[in-house]
């Protein structure tokens, strides 16, 4: 699952959105804004201050993939085993 980033746009990906993500896709989708957000850092510490609003975005997107997931996690344990 790719993820399409631009920096002219604005884009957002909805917590109500990532809960029917299956938990693969919320794996894929959380490492692939790690490693980005990791590219934009050294983008930023090299002068391009055009990124920053795309490092924000991409900050709130792994905060809401560990949301969803932690929520799932949660949901699981307190379900009753039968």
């Amino acid at each position: 699952m790719a993820v399409k980033l631009d920096k002219d746009k604005k884009w957002k990906w909805p917590a109500e959105k990532m809960r029917e993500w299956t938990e693969e896709e919320l794996a894929v989708a959380g490492r692939d804004f790690s490693e980005r957000l990791l590219r934009l850092r050294f983008q930023y510490a090299g002068g391009q201050t055009d990124v920053l609003a795309v490092m924000r975005e991409l900050k709130k997107g792994i905060a809401r993939v560990k949301t969803v997931a932690r929520e799932r996690a949660r949901s699981a344990r307190q379900a009753p085993s039968s």
